[in-house]
């Protein structure tokens, strides 16, 4: 079962929604997809039913509602790209880690109080970081996060396993800001990084041309593993 799903806001001001798909049986626990810069499209949402039928509520929030909502967009089709990078710029950080608090907040009521963990990619993987310090979730992954560098000087406040996939050949993220992420998160107990070599940005991606699938299906059985311990 999987619908879209109205979610207050921390504020109890508004309602955004959000892509939730449920497992057939009892959820073991709840898992957050943070989207890339495209919305919750048919990517995000396939991640999401994979993670139902792993057995876990998966909940995706459709974080670009104040720009406009139910963005879907393409990463392989050039101007969609170009919007996209556009709303990039458009979106509000801060607001979106209030709204991902929101929906771990949902998540785990839908569960009955257990655990929820949060994964992302791209924006959302720096979403995720941001999450891994500053919101109540138990557990985080980033896939190819953007800006993490600028991000370390948070990284005290991380208290909870964080798992971070790094291609190295990221047009997005440079080798400078790589090394400035291994050395600036390396003495933190809770992080754990893992190098993709010659790889780019989306590699993991469900769908479409920028997917390598020995590499994606590698990366997405670490964080299946990551959180089958870290959510148990």
């Amino acid at each position: 079962m999987a619908d879209f799903t109205p979610v207050p806001t921390l504020e109890g001001d508004a309602r955004f929604d959000a892509y939730v798909a449920r497992p057939e049986g009892s959820p073991k626990a709840a898992i957050v997809v943070i989207q890339e810069i495209f919305g919750v499209n048919e990517g995000i949402r396939r991640k999401c039913d994979n993670w139902a039928q792993a057995g876990y509520l998966a909940v995706a929030p459709d974080l670009f509602w104040r720009l406009r909502p139910h963005i879907e967009l393409d990463a392989d089709v050039p101007a969609e790209m170009e919007e996209a990078l556009g709303l990039f710029g458009k979106f509000d950080q801060d607001k979106g880690v209030r709204d991902l608090e929101a929906a771990i907040r949902f998540a785990r009521k839908e569960i009955g109080g257990g655990k929820v963990g949060v994964v992302g990619y791209c924006l959302g993987g720096r979403l995720a970081f941001m999450s891994a310090c500053r919101t109540d979730g138990d557990a985080f992954v980033g896939y190819y996060g953007v800006g993490i560098d600028n991000l370390i000087g948070e990284s005290h406040a991380i208290g909870k396993p964080v798992l971070l996939h790094v291609p190295t050949a990221d047009g997005f993220v440079s080798a400078e800001v790589q090394q400035k992420m291994h050395e600036g998160l390396k003495d933190n107990r809770h992080v754990e990084l893992h190098d993709y070599e010659g790889l780019d940005h989306g590699f993991a991606a469900e769908m479409g041309k920028r997917r390598v699938e020995d590499a994606a299906q590698l990366a997405d059985r670490r964080t299946a593993d990551f959180f089958a311990a870290a959510l148990a």
